[in-house]
């Protein structure tokens, strides 16, 4: 679903960090007035939901905006959001949303059908140039008006049958198409404040700052503060606003996670996006430990742009992947808090496992490398790995660093990027190998797989294979049983691996510090979070109950 990052400022740190010294903590104040303190990550690179790929956007647009469905926070089952209900076909391709005639825009004007058919127009445009089209592709036409195959968006399936009927037909069945009802490039836009501030294709207007932006979350946007802070207020018009108990929330960009820990200790912050990997032998060994680690479904690993000497010798690719000894970083560098990865997909999504493909064998990356023209590193042009600012990522970047030296004799540099510069290095394939983690925004394999399509969004390789995409496009979405549907993605994956277009390292664990009096955010396998559902307690610290 989603890019994976993992400095808050000095003079924001500085001021949250004396706030401690005397007086009351962002928690102690948070939960007697109903804020949460947030840890985010990094400071997002906007807030439009047609045009964001990442996690730290993801948690605040999720919380300013709402789908048609959203996923329950502990099954991640599709419930009702915006729309009330919806139906089925019994073929399964046509899909009845009903939408609830309580859901309303930030600015009280009530949601309709063509809110939708507008927005999804806009999502699909090739001219928005969304990297998440390609979500929406199940849908008839949907690809071939992306693509400028035809012009007329009326020849796609999604129709406005009454203000409050949305009826959406798929090419084939998609077992994951509920579970992107949630996904915010599905999301409603309000078409007459984007038309406001520029062309309903335009990118990175004024239509998302404060005092402009139009939602209908849980949420409204109330203050946003570069690079110290945004801060989400309750909604008056959410449909389900009675059941919403936090009065708003803050979010901090926390690259730094030392200083993000420190904050959390000193009670500046109810919860972390992240923890620092030195500092989690220390949390498991305490009882009632904040720690809460849980499976997740992302994978971590290295993008490859093959069109980039020297690793556009698939040869060289396979031989830096040969020489990784992933059990190592993951056990010593890692902490054992992830799982060795040798593909794209996690193992077992739903049932399916991807193939293995290698291992560990520095004697056959060696022999690969002297087979592409570099017998023990002579002749190596060097190679630069490029990752966004965090010191995990440092830390694997020098591992990795130090084995490729040992075991292969190659030189390599490592360089770290400032969130939203790496975004714009990797859109652009402006680089040799870059740091990247993908998390699923539905679960099933196709997520993962369809990242490599020809030209789509978020494959920034240069991977290209008509077969691939016809597997991935046509033949899978067509299988008629699950076995076959596994079977063929079987077969692109070891296809796509063979060619080696990333360098996989590991499955993610979500890791957070969680304050005693924050309820309702539950691990989940997606790290998924609605903030309609959590609860602060006042009273609760962690050094014990508070006098």
């Amino acid at each position: 679903m989603r890019l994976f990052q993992s400095i808050i400022p000095a003079s924001v740190l500085m001021a949250l960090l004396t706030a401690c010294g005397g007086g009351e903590s962002n928690v102690e104040s948070g939960n007697r007035d109903g804020f949460l303190h947030y840890g985010n990550g990094a400071e997002p690179q906007g807030l439009d939901p047609h045009v964001v790929t990442g996690v730290p956007e993801n948690h605040i647009i999720r919380a300013l905006f709402e789908g048609l469905a959203v996923k329950n926070p502990i099954t991640l089952e599709p419930e009702p959001g915006v729309a009330e209900r919806w139906d089925i076909s019994d073929d399964g391709t046509v899909y009845t949303f009903y939408i609830n005639p309580e859901a309303k825009w930030s600015n009280g004007e009530p949601m309709t059908a063509s809110d939708y058919v507008w927005s999804w127009n806009r999502a699909l445009h090739p001219d928005t140039g969304s990297l998440y089209a390609y979500m929406l592709y199940p849908i008839v036409n949907s690809e071939a008006y992306s693509k400028r195959e035809i012009t007329d968006f009326d020849q796609v399936g999604v129709k406005a049958l009454d203000d409050l009927t949305l009826q959406v037909t798929l090419n084939a069945p998609t077992p994951y198409f509920l579970q992107l009802m949630d996904h915010y490039s599905s999301f409603a836009v309000h078409p007459e404040t984007l038309l406001k501030h520029g062309k309903m294709t335009d990118r990175f207007t004024p239509w998302t700052r404060v005092g402009n932006i139009v939602s209908n979350g849980a949420f409204t946007l109330d203050e946003w503060s570069l690079n110290r802070r945004i801060i989400i207020k309750k909604s008056e018009h959410y449909w389900d606003r009675d059941n919403v108990a936090l009065n708003g929330v803050y979010f901090y960009p926390t690259e730094n996670v030392v200083s993000e820990e420190r904050m959390f200790r000193a009670e500046q912050l109810h919860y972390t996006q992240v923890v620092p990997l030195d500092k989690i032998p220390e949390y498991r060994k305490q009882g009632n430990t904040s720690y809460v680690q849980a499976a997740y479904l992302g994978t971590y690993y290295y993008l490859v742009n093959t069109d980039r000497p020297p690793v556009d010798n698939v040869l060289v690719r396979r031989a830096l992947s040969y020489a990784l000894d992933r059990d190592t970083l993951t056990r010593t560098v890692l902490q054992e808090t992830a799982i060795p990865a040798y593909s794209i997909t996690p193992p077992d999504t739903l049932g399916y496992n991807p193939p293995k493909l290698f291992d560990y064998d520095p004697a056959k990356a060696r022999e690969l490398l002297a087979e592409a023209g570099y017998p023990n590193g002579e002749g190596w042009p060097g190679l630069e790995i490029i990752y966004n600012t965090q010191e995990a990522h440092r830390k694997i970047a020098v591992a990795i660093q130090q084995m490729w030296k040992k075991e292969l004799n190659i030189d390599v540099t490592i360089s770290n990027q400032e969130w939203k510069v790496y975004l714009n290095s990797v859109s652009q394939r402006d680089f040799q190998v870059a740091r990247r983690g993908w998390i699923g925004d539905y679960v099933d394999a196709n997520n993962f797989l369809d990242l490599f399509i020809t030209d789509g969004g978020n494959n920034n390789t240069g991977y290209a294979s008509d077969e691939f995409d016809d597997i991935i496009l046509n033949l899978a979405p067509k299988a008629k049983s699950r076995d076959e549907r596994y079977g063929l993605f079987y077969k692109a994956e070891t296809m796509m691996m063979n060619e080696m277009p990333i360098i996989p390292i590991y499955t993610y664990t979500s890791k957070h510090l969680v304050h005693p009096s924050v309820e309702g955010i539950y691990p989940n396998l997606m790290d998924s979070l609605n903030l309609k559902y959590v609860k602060l307690h006042p009273g609760r610290s962690l050094y014990g109950e508070a006098n």
